[in-house]
């Protein structure tokens, strides 16, 4: 009986649970079923019909992205039918535009260097997509296509030594990746309804390729590869790279205003860094400084460099072309000199042009990465320290053209500064004049606030040394006794005999019976002052934990001439 009893229970039990399995089945198809008609109609969305969805911007998830770049995929399928054609095509072309590049950019260890064959392979470039600027304004059309190509071209360049050595360099492994972009200008009315192409590359994310001497290595000549690699990056640079542009006319017309022309000059002051990174295991770096807009080697200054010191001070102007603000950039790489060997980069920093105002002074502290491009690293490497001034040519309202007749050996900051500080000068000046910068600095140190801790006992005897570094003129404020926030409330003057260049420094220090202490300093360059011709502000201690240094400064103009 129990036998029975408990067969009758299981059979129950077990119908019950396959009840209850078929039906959970059936909900979770009827589910996916839902699901799938979901995600078919959200396929079938248009951007017009997510914009009417969520009219408000602020509706939108973070996750949802309205991409301008379309797909090419009918482009890359043409483009691989007729590559056979545009490889014959476009080969000699490239050889012939590319090769007075080559020779121009040539490494001075080489006397010649010229193709020997030249072909684009048989792997046609991919178009991963397309973009319309929509600022390119209303005479013209302007497009950005990113392109990938890993392609298998045979180029083999003729490498003679300037020790009479012939060698046959192949370059493989080409791998490219950059975005292109075209500009249709201007638009008319005769087909195909633009006057002229313009093509520039735009961006160059990743170019990659190795090279191989044929029947030998190419690293029995030292120095070679490396060579070879830094002319072909300068050949690209001058030749394509944005704001560099080829014009090819479509239709007969003048296209002269679509041509390279400077827009400007950027004057850059590198004042100094601090805390930068040591690279030497014995003793500290010995820095200096590489700065471009455009990284050729006719367009990129160096500083001078600066031994054993890791917080160094340079106060150097140097002066750079613009030609497009829109899109260019000024670079910092700060590097440590190695002596023979090649130096050793401590970190790099850039500022975009389109965040100076035209004819304002920009005062920037940057921090310095390791790579520009990817910013994985988060370590603090230190920081630089520029002065910016962007003085675009014909710049009228106010701001006197630096590049006039009048002047005309000035530099845009002398301009800047002269206009400034002096209102005297005949403007029909035909003598050309050199500007010095010269006059009297008065400045007046206020007080401090929390000051470091030097003391055993919880207090300091403050006192500030005030110095001009290029005259060496040295003057220093009373002793303060036991007291982290002291007050001076005294002025110092100074001849200045070129502001332009000369740099304040204010010391501040521990007095002991038995010596004296450091806490902390002030660098200051003369160029507010002498713009806004008076000011008062309060400056961070560099060097100390805390501590702030209040003074104020007043600009009293003696200018002088020189003729040149």
């Amino acid at each position: 009986m129990g036998f029975i009893f408990g067969l009758i229970i299981g059979l129950a039990i077990g119908l019950s649970i396959i009840v209850i399995l078929v039906k959970s089945e059936n909900h979770r198809s009827k589910h996916r079923i839902h699901l799938a008609r979901t995600i078919t109609e959200l396929a079938r969305m248009t951007v017009e019909d997510s914009r009417k969805l969520l009219p408000q911007p602020d509706f939108y998830p973070s996750w949802l992205v309205f991409s301008r770049r379309q797909k090419l995929n009918w482009l890359n399928s043409h483009l691989t039918k007729i590559w056979p054609y545009v490889d014959q095509a476009a080969s000699e072309l490239i050889r012939a535009s590319v090769e007075p590049l080559l020779e121009q950019y040539r490494p001075i260890i080489l006397s010649s260097l010229k193709f020997s064959k030249f072909t684009l392979g048989t792997v046609a470039p991919q178009f991963t997509g397309v973009t319309v600027i929509e600022d390119g304004g209303k005479d013209g059309i302007t497009m950005e296509l990113e392109m990938n190509w890993d392609g298998n071209p045979n180029i083999i360049l003729d490498v003679m030594t300037r020790l009479g050595v012939a060698l046959p360099v192949q370059v493989k492994d080409i791998g490219f990746t950059g975005v292109f972009r075209l500009i249709l200008k201007p638009l008319v009315n005769e087909f195909p309804c633009f006057g002229a192409l313009c093509c520039s590359l735009r961006e160059k994310k990743k170019m990659d390729f190795k090279f191989k001497v044929i029947g030998g290595d190419i690293t029995a000549i030292p120095g070679l590869s490396a060579a070879l690699e830094e002319t072909i990056h300068n050949a690209i640079e001058d030749s394509i790279m944005w704001p560099v542009r080829k014009v090819i006319p479509i239709l007969p017309g003048d296209y002269s205003d679509l041509e390279l022309k400077p827009v400007g000059l950027l004057e850059v002051k590198i004042v100094q860094a601090k805390e930068l990174s040591n690279k030497d295991l014995i003793g500290k770096s010995d820095p200096f400084a590489k700065l471009y807009i455009r990284p050729l080697p006719d367009r990129t200054k160096t500083t001078k460099t600066i031994n054993n010191d890791l917080n160094p001070i340079w106060n150097e102007h140097f002066e750079f072309i613009v030609e497009d603000t829109s899109t260019q950039h000024l670079v910092v790489k700060i590097y440590d000199d190695e002596g023979l060997q090649a130096a050793e980069l401590i970190g790099c920093a850039q500022v975009q042009l389109n965040e100076l105002v035209p004819g304002k002074v920009k005062d920037v502290w940057l921090n310095l990465v390791k790579d520009l491009e990817i910013r994985r690293d988060n370590k603090y490497r230190g920081q630089v320290h520029l002065e910016l001034l962007y003085c675009p040519f014909g710049m009228e309202n106010g701001f006197t053209n630096p590049f006039g007749s009048t002047y005309s050996s000035l530099t845009s900051f002398e301009q800047v500064l002269k206009n400034g500080s002096d209102n005297i000068g005949n403007e029909n000046m035909q003598k050309k004049k050199d500007v010095i910068i010269r006059g009297v600095l008065s400045v007046t140190i206020i007080s401090a606030e929390d000051l470091p801790v030097v003391d055993l006992l919880g207090k300091a005897d403050p006192y500030v040394v005030v110095a001009m570094k290029k005259s060496a003129t040295r003057n220093k404020t009373r002793v303060v006794n036991n007291s982290l926030n002291p007050v001076w409330n005294q002025t110092f003057d100074f001849v200045v005999e070129d502001g332009l260049h000369d740099m304040l420094i204010l010391e501040v220090w521990d007095h002991d019976t038995f010596g004296k202490e450091y806490m902390g300093r002030c660098i200051l360059t003369l160029t507010r002052v002498i713009l806004e011709g008076e000011f008062k502000d309060s400056f961070p201690l560099d060097g100390a934990k805390s501590g702030r240094l209040n003074a104020s400064f007043k600009w009293t103009p003696q200018p002088i001439y020189r003729d040149t």
